[in-house]
């Protein structure tokens, strides 16, 4: 059953090195909740999700919650979800803020909403995990910025502008789960690259809606 379950990935998703994979999940919200899931039907044998919010009602749209879901822990209930997928799954929720002492995996995806919490996450966590990429969602806007050889390492923080060079939209224009989607299946196809020797592009800025992509090179 094991063996059925990925034998058609099996040559896009190494199966001996996933398993030497311990994936860790910075916010469960519009992206990280897509990647959790994506993460898990690859077979990624380790998950630890972080988030210390709740279920609202905006949620159910943007990000793929139920109504039974309302209140509850988003780590909570993701987790729930993702055993379904894989009931052999590994997995750890932290119901609270990423903090410098939180122990993490050594793949991190980080899907939080303020670049003043991706730059507290970079500085705590750059060298100590193989692979770290970070997904940022803007209504139909999306950037996918991967760090995972020395040229991209000193690359990703020069992605980080101050907080108040941040596009700020209204509320009404934030998010779609579509975008949110198409995010999660970018960081997890860099993923893979990874994961199979490839080489992974450091920055990726895609926009839906005038449908360009542009993909940035490290000189």
């Amino acid at each position: 059953m094991s063996s059925e379950r990925y034998s058609r990935q099996a040559d896009i998703v190494p199966r001996q090195r996933i398993l030497d994979c311990k994936a860790t999940v910075i916010g469960v919200g519009a992206i990280g909740r897509q990647v959790a899931i994506q993460l898990t039907a690859i077979g990624v044998p380790h998950l630890q999700l972080i988030d210390f919010d709740t279920v609202d009602i905006s949620n159910l749209t943007t990000q793929g919650y139920m109504q039974k879901d309302l209140n509850r822990p988003k780590v909570d209930v993701t987790a729930e979800f993702c055993r379904e997928i894989n009931y052999d799954l590994q997995i750890e929720v932290v119901l609270d803020k990423f903090k410098r002492s939180t122990p993490v995996g050594n793949c991190i995806f980080c899907c939080v909403d303020s670049i003043v919490t991706r730059r507290h996450i970079w500085d705590a966590i750059k060298d100590k995990v193989n692979f770290f990429v970070d997904g940022r969602m803007s209504a139909e806007v999306l950037r996918i910025v991967t760090a995972c050889d020395d040229k991209s390492r000193t690359y990703y923080p020069t992605t980080l502008f101050a907080a108040e060079q941040a596009h700020a939209g209204p509320c009404t224009a934030k998010s779609t789960i579509y975008c949110a989607n198409i995010a999660a299946g970018f960081m997890l196809a860099q993923f893979t690259k990874y994961l199979r020797l490839m080489p992974v592009e450091p920055d990726i800025q895609i926009n839906l809606l005038a449908s360009e992509i542009n993909v940035g090179d490290v000189n």
